[in-house]
């Protein structure tokens, strides 16, 4: 029976940071952890912002 995991990687989960979007002010997670010399923004307020570039 071949092993049928399409690429997945023996790899644990990333560590989720809980933040506070800059624009819209919801709680949402980050993978990575802020050092709060940038803004940070939930998933719809950032696509919403790379849109405009």
């Amino acid at each position: 029976m071949e092993n049928d995991r399409r690429g997945s990687f023996d790899r644990a989960p990333r560590e989720m940071y809980d933040v506070i979007c800059a624009e819209c002010g919801e709680k949402t997670q980050v993978p990575f952890k802020p050092d709060g010399s940038r803004p940070v923004y939930c998933r719809e307020c950032y696509q919403k912002r790379r849109r405009k570039y």
